[in-house]
């Protein structure tokens, strides 16, 4: 089947719009990411801050989910990785905090990238300690662990 020029010619305008409005989407939003996260934070925020809200989160976790004394031990497992991930985590900010300014859109998409598999490796290191800690827990723990983690809200058993 033969295709007259204005038909190849369609389809090669149509491919390029698409391509264009897909890069556009897609630069904008990584424009925007990259905005939002480095006017929000001063790079000496941003090198404490997973340590430091990680100590947090435990703190008001452990209260929030009543953990047991016969739970302890689970709960210390977990948070052992939730220490070690945001420790890794501040490794690889600070280590690219000093560059970011200077980074091309090729180096900042890798970058998002690296940031990407380090939190899909650290989430692979959290679920075993906390699938044991969440299946030693009371009905009443889970139904809190579960509103905390749908919710993002602490205290106990809120729902909205």
């Amino acid at each position: 089947m033969k295709r007259n020029a204005s038909q190849v010619a369609f389809q090669a305008t149509l491919v390029a719009v698409m391509v264009a409005f897909l890069s556009a989407i897609f630069f904008a939003n990584a424009n925007l990411s990259f905005a939002a996260s480095s006017k929000k934070k001063s790079p000496a925020v941003a090198k404490i801050s997973a340590v430091a809200e990680t100590e947090a989160r435990i703190k008001q976790l452990h209260g929030a989910l009543n953990i047991t004394e016969d739970q302890e031990e689970l709960w210390n497992n977990l948070t052992q990785v939730m220490r070690e991930n945001a420790k890794d985590m501040d490794a690889l900010t600070k280590d690219t905090a000093e560059n970011a300014k200077t980074m091309n859109a090729v180096e900042q998409m890798k970058l998002h990238s690296r940031i990407t598999e380090a939190h899909l490796d650290q989430l692979k290191k959290f679920i075993p300690p906390f699938e044991a800690l969440y299946s030693s827990m009371s009905d009443g723990q889970k139904k809190t662990t579960d509103t905390i983690f749908r919710t993002g809200k602490h205290g106990k058993n809120k729902t909205n």
